[in-house]
């Protein structure tokens, strides 16, 4: 009967290395954490939800507690970790075997504590001296591809940033909104008192007062509704920054700033979006790393030379403890495969093509993308400056209105419609403000450069010295 006990100390590799970055994997190769990753100087510390938060403060709060921005991060430090799997191919493999084992002859023999015990250590090293090229090629895809996760991230960073500034917006606008309305409420509620006046007077019919009762109805259930949009777009954005919808805060108000115009012309800035679009940018170390794959794969099957060293010791009971040690050189020559390393080579050569194929694609989208954009900042910007036109015609018309009404020289029907006017002059101006704020955002994001610096030149990004604004009571 033989009993044998075996032990490998090869999966206890992390006994000869600390749990630092031994190899260097994450040194100027894998981005910072997301709360400092877009050039912010606050960092993911606890939020003061008592302060009136800036735009500046709902991007860096939303870089540290979104999940997607954690997600790529790992995504980022798991491709590191491929590179230091990449890199140990230079190094030696030490691999020390322990066993153990009782031969018993017969029952008598065991009875008698005469077992046979043997015990046995190997302990071997070996060294991979030449590949041509399989570990430098597996190095090249690996780093590579650690690129792509960092500017994926870069481009994650970038969305996030776009679709928080839109709902940031989005509530700032539904803010301006509730209080335009609030203000034509008002205004329908002056109408239909100077209406019921002149009708108790006398000088009015039914007709004027029932209109204007209706008209100041319509305009409160308008109110009602943006308050309900204002509610809906807090809690979008509180969920954009990490929260549950109905976490309470309280935003600073964002003061009208003087559009600017586009300094560059479209053909520029297309340019710059191909040198600066994180996400081109991971799709060029994509078809490097594809490219590296193809010599991988063809390195792979040709031969290896690798040294190896290794010492046994035998110690038994019933003979003398002995020692051998051995060096040697081991060529291995691959002869045949059944045709699998001339389909992975195949399979390598077309996710080439694959990945080139994708990145040219992506260049024509980004050629569209920054000319969408840019059409669309240009006709925002010259829509901010018509609605404000518009709204300042539609104050001086619903003036004079009520004051010929008012005065007994007007209709009721004239002062409605002014009335109604300007209430509908305020929201598009509000709307176009709101349009070109998040027309100037996208564009950035189109063209790659949608950063902290970016950011605080947009409005909202300073809390001006004005009356903040809170969440609507849920």
């Amino acid at each position: 009967m033989m009993l044998c006990s075996c032990v490998s100390l090869e999966a206890q590799e992390s006994l000869f290395y600390d749990d630092g970055d031994p190899l260097d994997t994450q040194v100027q190769t894998l981005p910072r954490i997301p709360g400092q990753y877009w050039g912010g100087d606050a960092g993911c510390g606890e939020v003061n939800w008592q302060q009136p938060l800036t735009l500046a403060d709902v991007a860096n709060i939303s870089l540290c507690h979104n999940p997607q921005t954690r997600e790529m991060w790992a995504n980022a430090r798991v491709q590191a970790a491929q590179l230091g799997v990449a890199k140990s191919a230079y190094l030696p493999t030490v691999t020390d075997t322990v066993s153990s084992n009782m031969g018993v002859l017969n029952p008598e023999s065991a009875m008698r504590g005469n077992p046979n015990l043997n015990l046995s250590n190997s302990l071997v090293a070996t060294y991979l001296l030449y590949d041509f090229g399989n570990r430098k090629a597996n190095i090249k895809s690996a780093r590579q591809l650690l690129l792509a996760a960092s500017a994926t991230q870069s481009s994650t960073v970038q969305s996030i940033l776009l679709n928080t500034i839109a709902v940031y917006y989005q509530v700032q606008a539904n803010i301006a909104a509730v209080s335009a309305a609030q203000q034509a409420e008002r205004a329908a509620e002056e109408s239909f008192k100077a209406a019921n006046a002149r009708y108790q007077a006398g000088v009015a019919t039914p007709a004027d007062k029932l209109q204007a009762q209706t008209a100041y109805a319509q305009l409160t259930l308008q109110r009602i509704t943006i308050e309900g949009n204002l509610r809906v777009a807090y809690g979008s954005l509180a969920n954009l920054m990490g929260w549950p919808a109905n976490r309470s805060m309280t935003l600073a108000p964002s003061a009208n700033q003087t559009p600017s115009g586009i300094l560059d012309d479209v053909s520029t800035l297309i340019e710059q979006a191909g040198q600066r679009r994180p996400d081109l940018l991971a799709s060029e170390a994509q078809v490097r790393a594809a490219e590296a794959s193809i010599a991988a794969s063809k390195a792979a099957s040709k031969p290896t030379i690798s040294v190896g060293v290794s010492n046994n010791l035998q110690d038994g009971s019933q003979y003398a403890a002995n020692s051998a040690t051995t060096l040697g050189f081991t060529v291995s020559i691959p002869i045949f495969a059944g045709y699998a390393p001339t389909y992975r080579i195949r399979a390598a050569e077309a996710s080439a093509d694959l990945r080139l194929a994708q990145r040219d694609s992506l260049r024509l989208q980004i050629s569209l993308d920054v000319w969408s954009a840019y059409q669309n900042l240009r006709t925002a910007l010259q829509s901010v400056t018509a609605s404000q036109t518009l709204l300042e015609s539609a104050e001086q018309s619903y003036r004079v209105a009520f004051g010929r009404y008012t005065a007994g020289v007007g209709n009721i029907i004239d002062t409605l419609n002014a009335q109604s006017a300007l209430a509908s002059a305020r929201q598009q101006n509000i709307q176009a403000s709101l349009n070109s704020n998040i027309a100037r955002a996208t564009l950035a994001q189109a063209i790659g450069v949608l950063d902290h610096a970016m950011i605080q030149s947009l409005p909202g990004a300073v809390s001006p010295d004005l009356p903040s604004a809170a969440a609507p009571a849920q």
